[in-house]
């Protein structure tokens, strides 16, 4: 006994050095980061003694590693595992070991199936949490077929993958075939998966999807050239459920595949297809022909395709709402004719067409006399199109509440007051960008006795018009709400006041934007906001040089509603700061006073006092404001979002 009391026993006890003979092995570990999907106990250093009887030491056995087991004996090990949470332990032990979990398909886990060995009883909770609510998003380098594996055992006990998303390339270790399989494998739960820029996938990748994730409900493929028509008819074949599909930048995608998706996936109900070379009018055709009584959607830009697709669209079209069509160089006026007359697109509600020299006068009329519940129209550079088809699209469509005309430089005077005159009573909402064909004149147009229902109108960027048109656009829309005239350089306080004064009769001006109208003064700004103050809430005035502290002070006096204020590059100073912050019924939630060059240090108590109720403040080139006073602001408005 006293040998055993007296025995010191040093050189076999545990150091804390490696437990591994081989230092390669503890490369194996993984770091997987802060948030890692699998369970990792936390274990204790095990320290073996030599046991002694009668004063002789026996040294024991070595434990044997089951790691020396081949991989098909682990793999057996492994899918008899009770519950999850021994699986997300044993995935945490080494990359091979995580490979092997990754690599069980859900139904050959015996706890799951119930085929062979006990059934566990988890199995049914099990199944009920695993509806696939959970997201995981991988981007550029934390894209790796050993966060996607992790990722797989990992969700699995833990209300299954629903969602999941992969941007970009790893250059060293990027993202392969082989992680989609082990997703595909454990989560069979998934419906969304959406993969933008990653060219080291293909089609192995996308089949393994397709064989283990039947319930797949949206897919969404961007500039992933390796994968081609044979994945997408394996996803149609096997995904019935799939509702949304889209494309980008798919360069081997063609025909077949679209073929097959409108012919298996009965529930298809949006489709966007941009920059795929492949794609022709077979395609459109075969996906439009089947897809007849579900698809609601489709978005097509940047395609081969020619008249025909557009005479398909409108005759097939017969449930679609939403029709995008955008860069189609191959596109004339007979197939937007043709498509309007084919008389398909009855329950069409949004129309953009961007970028096709198809449009003309005649094109435009026919589509608006097809499609009778348009509601809303978007044209972007339409350089065919004139004022008298302008006017011919507005009688026809006789639904239509939102417009928007972008860079559509053929549009004047005469077509914007026309589609005024002729749009109905439905009209709402008016947007013209950049149309470069507006010259200010005295229009002889007779003016009707009953105004418009307008109630928003944004014109950006069009230098031509000035006070006249302004002038006749307030005596025939006095109900409205919402104005931007921002980068109008042409524009003064006369064509202003005008404007401002009319909507009086209506229920008040709510949002003014006059953004770059270098010749504002504080005329307007005074009239808006004794006539308006008690219903404006968003006014910006970016740029107005000539407007003043007396603006500040009227606004402070008279706006009670006002939350949102921008006097970046105006004439005020630390005076008019003090006339808003003194105001007791104002409450601006966001303020700019960027590039107000003449704001000084003593402005600090009153942009102190506005900060109680500023959620953003912006005072950047406020170049006589110290960096200190700036200091001072943030430490005393640290609920506010201070950009300086």
């Amino acid at each position: 006994m006293s040998q055993i009391f007296n025995y010191s026993g040093d050189e076999d006890f545990y150091h804390g050095a490696s437990i591994y003979s081989n230092p390669k092995e503890a490369g194996l570990f993984l770091s997987l980061g802060d948030h890692v999907d699998v369970y990792f106990p936390r274990k204790r250093a095990r320290i073996n003694a030599p046991f002694v009887v009668n004063g002789v030491s026996l040294e024991q056995k070595k434990q044997v590693s089951i790691d020396v087991l081949p991989d098909e004996c682990l793999f057996e090990i492994f899918r008899r595992l009770p519950a999850d949470q021994e699986r997300g332990a044993c995935a945490c032990v080494s990359k091979r070991w995580l490979m092997l979990l990754s690599s069980i398909p859900e139904e050959e886990l015996c706890g799951n199936s119930g085929s062979e060995g006990e059934v566990n009883p988890q199995a049914d909770d099990s199944q009920i949490e695993s509806d696939g609510f959970l997201t995981r998003s991988l981007d550029g380098k934390k894209a790796t077929d050993v966060r996607l594996a992790a990722i797989a055992v990992g969700t699995a006990g833990r209300g299954g993958l629903g969602k999941l998303i992969i941007r970009g390339n790893n250059t060293v270790r990027g993202v392969t075939n082989l992680g989609l399989r082990a997703v595909a494998r454990c989560c069979p739960s998934l419906k969304v998966l959406s993969l933008w820029n990653v060219s080291s996938i293909g089609d192995e990748g996308l089949l393994d999807i397709a064989n283990g994730c039947p319930r797949l409900e949206k897919l969404d493929l961007c500039q992933c050239p390796s994968i081609t028509d044979k994945a997408l008819i394996a996803v149609a074949k096997s995904c019935p459920n799939l509702t949304t599909i889209s494309l980008d930048g798919c360069q081997n995608v063609g025909n077949g595949g679209l073929q097959a998706i409108g012919q298996f996936c009965q529930n298809l109900k949006s489709v966007t297809i941009k920059d795929c070379p492949f794609v022709a009018d077979q395609g459109i055709a075969s996906l439009m022909s089947s897809a007849t009584n579900v698809l609601t959607k489709l978005k097509l830009q940047g395609l081969n395709i020619t008249d025909v697709s557009l005479a398909v669209i409108g005759h097939y079209g017969k449930v679609v709402t939403d029709l995008v069509l955008s860069d189609m160089p191959n596109v004339n006026e007979r197939g937007f004719w043709v498509m309007g007359n084919a008389q398909g697109l009855q329950h069409l509600k949004s129309l953009t067409i961007a970028s096709c020299q198809g449009v003309t006068d005649v094109a435009l009329e026919a589509v608006g006399s097809g499609c009778p519940n348009l509601k809303q129209f978007v044209l972007k550079k339409g350089a065919f199109l004139s004022d008298n088809g302008l006017v011919s699209f507005a009688k026809a469509a006789c639904s239509l509440e939102s417009l928007q005309l972008e860079e559509c430089h053929r549009i004047t005077q005469i077509g914007f007051f026309g589609l005024l005159l002729h749009c109905g009573s439905k009209l709402r909402a008016l947007t013209m960008s950049s149309c470069f064909g507006f010259r200010d004149m005295l229009l002889g147009l007779p003016l009707p006795n009953s105004s418009t229902s307008l109630r928003s109108v944004v014109v950006r960027n069009c230098p031509g018009l000035g006070d006249m048109t302004l002038a006749m656009l307030a005596k025939l829309c006095p109900q409205l709400q919402y104005v931007d005239l921002s980068g109008l350089t042409g524009i003064t306080d006369a064509g202003l006041l005008s404007l401002v004064e009319s909507c009086e009769a209506g229920d008040g001006l709510v949002k003014v934007s006059l953004a770059g109208c270098i010749n504002v003064t504080d005329n307007v700004v005074v009239a808006l906001a004794k006539i308006h103050g008690g219903t404006l809430e968003v006014l910006n005035l970016d740029g107005c040089g000539k407007v003043t502290d007396a603006s500040l002070a009227a606004i402070a006096d008279d706006c009670l509603l006002l939350n949102e204020l921008d006097v970046s590059k105006c004439a005020i100073t630390d005076l008019g700061v003090a006339s808003l912050a003194r105001s007791k019924q104002l409450s601006l939630r966001i303020l700019s006073l960027s590039g107000c060059s003449t704001l000084s240090d003593k402005c600090l108590p009153f942009l102190a006092k506005l900060g109680q109720s500023l959620m953003g403040l912006n005072i950047q080139h406020c170049n006589s404001l110290s960096s200190k006073v700036i200091d001072m602001l943030m430490d005393r408005l640290f609920k506010c979002d201070i950009l300086s």
